[in-house]
């Protein structure tokens, strides 16, 4: 009787085990997706940044899951034209990849990034450089911010394909135009750091990589103030069920919008949404083979206003001195929307008087047949957190920031203003020195009648 009775006993555990485990789902796996390290190996990079940025993207990539069914990685360079020093097939390891990248020489040329981030593209999706279909796909861009040719059309390319782009600029490119560039929401997607203090977002930067390419969950990219794209992996096929995809403000759970979708979608883009509004977002695989559990997901939608108080860039990067490494220039003013030629915007940034709680800003004015109507500077921490703004009439071209803290990196964006409604803005980074000095009091000159201590 006993032998029969441990043996139901054991057949039942089983059947509980098996139930469980379909209630559950299918087990999570190891991140999986393409990942390409686009690298500025152009001219305008000195050698030396160029080895820096070298050794922190092989710091980045030697701790990553690397392997064949796992993470790939691969390395494009910019420069005059676009070159490839190893595809997404060719190393199955994170220390083979990093001595991949640690050997890589520099291109020089000109910084035509646009016909690179082209490229990219094709990569990506190329079986042939053993990209894969299927999977997440992310591109980490390091660059010093200059472009010869356009790169937005290109790079909304790339994200209209799903592909999740970060950006790391070494602090001399322009807010704006890298904010637009680097995947919503722009304080997680795009970082300025000085180029020897790379390894301070190493670990940050890592970490949303992963979670760019979680495998098993429902995620969220390119949050705007009305929408946002969604995207899971594949749970099921066209033929063993379908999607329902449920969406509802959280303060509102019962307006609920529903859509269904086929077994083989794997994203859908929600518009027409409120800003800075949360939302709950359920993902429900409908399958008659077998249990696959639902998956959560809450996302806010971007104000609605541009220049909320909130500025971008989460990494801090703290140069040498104060002021603004380069010789304390930005490279490059650009568009911040189609402009006339002959509406300039500020040429340069010079960052001087720099004391614990203050500076001072100066610029190239802008100069041309439609003069600026005015400026306005806009300045908060590179480490993240509230913005501050001065308005500057037209006729000047500098300012003092007042009411800074000793010991932090800044980053300060110039925006000219024209009677047609554009902008055009350079954006520049200074540092505040530590705090000051404490001044030993001055002995009194005998008979000065001050009294002896």
């Amino acid at each position: 009787m006993l032998p029969w009775t441990a043996l139901s006993l054991a057949l039942s555990l089983r059947l509980a085990l098996a139930r469980s485990g379909a209630e559950r789902g299918p087990p999570a796996s190891a991140p999986q997706g393409d990942l390409l390290f686009l690298l500025d190996s152009s001219a305008s990079v000195s050698h030396y940044e160029f080895s820096r940025v070298r050794e922190f993207l092989g710091q980045l990539a030697a701790p990553l899951p690397l392997g064949p069914e796992a993470l790939r990685a691969s390395l494009v360079h910019v420069g005059s034209w676009p070159h490839t020093e190893f595809p997404f097939n060719q190393h199955s390891s994170g220390a083979a990849v990093q001595d991949a990248i640690r050997a890589a020489t520099q291109r020089m040329g000109d910084t035509n990034t646009g016909l690179a981030l082209a490229y990219a593209k094709e990569q990506l999706f190329a079986e042939e450089a053993g990209a894969r279909p299927g999977v997440p796909k992310v591109l980490v861009w390091v660059t010093d911010g200059g472009s010869s040719d356009p790169m937005g059309p290109p790079m909304q390319e790339l994200k209209d394909l799903g592909v999740t782009i970060f950006i790391v600029s070494t602090g001399r490119g322009n807010l704006l135009e890298l904010s637009a560039a680097a995947s919503a929401p722009a304080e997680k997607h795009l970082h300025f750091v000085d180029v020897d203090d790379l390894h301070i977002i190493a670990q940050e930067l890592r970490g949303s990589i992963l979670d760019a390419m979680q495998p098993q969950h429902l995620h969220a990219s390119e949050v705007t103030s009305s929408g946002f794209r969604l995207a899971w992996p594949p749970l099921l096929t066209a033929d063993s069920g379908y999607y329902v995809l449920e969406l509802a403000p959280s303060a509102k759970p019962v307006t609920v919008r529903r859509q269904q979708l086929p077994g083989n979608t794997t994203g859908w883009a929600w518009t027409g949404l409120d800003p800075d509004t949360d939302y709950d977002v359920a993902l429900v695989p409908e399958s008659n083979l077998r249990l696959v559990r639902p998956q959560h997901l809450r996302v806010r939608t971007l104000p609605g206003e541009a220049g909320s108080g909130r500025m971008w860039g989460a990494g801090q990067g703290r140069g040498a001195g104060s002021g603004v490494r380069g010789g304390g220039a930005g490279l490059g003013p650009q568009l911040t929307g189609a402009s006339p030629a002959e509406e300039a915007g500020p040429e340069r940034i010079v960052i001087s008087h720099a004391r614990p709680r203050s500076l001072r800003v100066s610029w190239a004015p802008a100069l041309g047949p439609a003069a600026a109507l005015g400026y306005h500077v806009q300045f908060g921490p590179l480490r993240g957190g509230a913005a501050q703004r001065v308005e500057v009439p037209a006729g000047r071209n500098s300012t003092t920031l007042q009411g800074l803290a000793p010991g932090t990196a800044y980053l300060v964006t110039v925006t000219a203003a024209f009677r047609s409604g554009r902008e055009r803005a350079l954006s520049a980074k200074a540092c505040t020195p530590d705090g000051e000095r404490s001044r030993a009091p001055r002995p009194l000159p005998p008979g000065s009648g001050g009294r002896e201590p």
